[in-house]
């Protein structure tokens, strides 16, 4: 049986017990080792070096998910794997389930078709910067919109500009001289055709997509597919997302049907319907049609970034694909996959309970500040007291910084940051920014370089 050596710091040491000793029976012996540390996050690769003997008597070595150093080296040096953990004790359990049950998120099958829908009104510059944003969020296809009654001579130039850059571009368009002039510039899509306009096929090379005469209309739509299968064009066919409350439900039920009638064709379906025109986070959203997508195998979807709280809708639906691929393919409920969908709410948010904080307080030996949140509320300690209120307000008399403007501030932050934290049900760690998913770009950080100086030190 394998075991495991976890490194530790004083204040974590009990917790860390306390976890692996509810996880029994576990598939691995294992010992806990306090390296004369008292903050676990505080550890470094040098400092294990230092103080871990060799042999080390084990099979693999787990230190703090925070821990900063070349692991690497490590792992050499001890002659083991030397891995780190979470960043929370109390997430242990679900650290070993990953490792156990690991997911591909680098698949999808569903491409992103990311709309520039005011195309006719940006100069060129203009519209290379929204690709480019767009391509940066997921998209596959730059979708050149244009606008009725809007001229855009510079249409040709844009597809030409878009497709010199290596993005593959469709243009979008209600007027058939529009979709035959972005053909000719050499769009690789033209949205959308219908059994009147099939002819337009005929006079460019770019992939149509299909749609009905009318969306009540299937028919019109199944003879045009019918038309471009017998000569063995490709195609996307498209049965119109309608939104709420004009027709959404209903056309689920043509996307399902369309699907039923003809099993494995292209289908796009055009999700900035609902997404722009429905004032909710749009996170959840993208997750649902995404799923739908999934499951109905969908091959495209549309989308857009207009209304400002959509401006995340492109990268969330990339997120969203890669997840619902996994759970199809591997009959699994989309739980458990990836959290980057659940900006406002943490499945796990509040890993220690009001006792276990309070433990934590009671070793506490010197005058520096923790915060920790629980269900109750935000919890302030040090070696002179503990503390817990739900409004930071009530908690500052008891801090006494009039004194200290510096240490003030930073408290104001970090408080800031909890009261949030509590009310949404987020995970709040001390000195770390709050993790809002993929409704912000995360900065990268190399765990195997010195940390720079916190906000107290600059």
């Amino acid at each position: 049986m394998e075991h495991i050596v976890f490194l530790t710091g004083r204040l974590a040491e009990r917790s860390l017990q306390h976890v692996l000793e509810g996880m029994a029976p576990t598939p691995f012996t294992w010992e806990i080792r306090e390296i004369s540390l008292q903050v676990a996050a505080l550890m470094t690769a040098d400092m294990i070096r230092r103080r871990v003997p060799v042999p080390l008597a084990a099979n693999r070595m787990i230190v703090p998910g925070r821990c900063r150093g070349d692991l690497d080296a490590l792992s050499a040096h001890f002659g083991v794997p030397v891995e780190r953990g979470p960043e929370e004790v109390k997430d242990l359990p679900q650290f070993f389930g990953r490792k156990a049950h690991p997911f591909d998120l680098s698949r999808y099958e569903t491409e992103i078709f990311a709309e520039i829908v005011d195309a006719p009104r940006l100069d060129l510059d203009g519209i290379v910067a929204r690709a480019e944003w767009y391509v940066s969020q997921g998209a596959d296809v730059i979708d050149v919109g244009c606008l009725p009654e809007t001229p855009f001579p510079h249409l040709e130039d844009a597809v030409r500009v878009l497709k010199g850059r290596g993005y593959r571009v469709s243009v979008d368009s209600m007027r058939t001289d529009e979709l035959l002039r972005g053909g000719h510039a050499g769009a690789d899509y033209l949205l959308s055709l219908n059994l009147d306009t099939l002819w337009i096929a005929d006079e460019v090379p770019s992939t149509p997509i299909l749609v009905a005469r009318t969306p009540g209309d299937p028919a019109s739509l199944d003879a045009a597919i019918d038309v471009l299968a017998a000569r063995g064009r490709p195609f996307l066919a498209d049965p119109i997302l309608d939104p709420i409350p004009f027709g959404l439900a209903t056309s689920i039920a043509r996307y399902v049907s369309l699907r039923a009638r003809y099993p494995d064709i292209g289908i796009m379906m055009g999700i900035g319907n609902v997404t722009e025109l429905t004032e909710a986070d749009t996170s959840g959203i993208n997750a649902v049609l995404l799923g739908m997508a999934a499951e109905l195998r969908i091959g495209a979807v549309l989308t857009t970034s207009v209304s400002l709280h959509a401006r995340r809708a492109v990268k969330e639906a990339d997120v969203a694909r890669r997840i619902m691929h996994v759970a199809r393919t591997e009959q699994v409920l989309p739980k458990g996959i990836s959290g980057d969908l659940s900006a406002l709410h943490s499945k796990r948010p509040f890993p220690y309970d009001a006792a276990e904080i309070d433990e934590f307080a009671q070793s506490v030996r010197d005058p520096n500040y923790r915060i920790q949140v629980s269900a109750d509320g935000i919890h302030v300690y040090n070696r002179d007291g503990h503390v817990v209120e739900g409004d930071p307000f009530a908690l500052f008399p008891s801090l006494k910084l009039e004194g200290d403007a510096g240490h003030a501030f930073y408290m104001g932050v970090q408080l800031a940051r909890a009261e949030i934290a509590w009310r949404l049900g987020k995970r709040f760690d001390q000195d770390q920014v709050l993790d809002w998913g993929c409704e912000v770009d995360r900065e990268e950080e190399d765990l195997t370089c010195w940390s720079a100086p916190g906000t107290t030190k600059r």
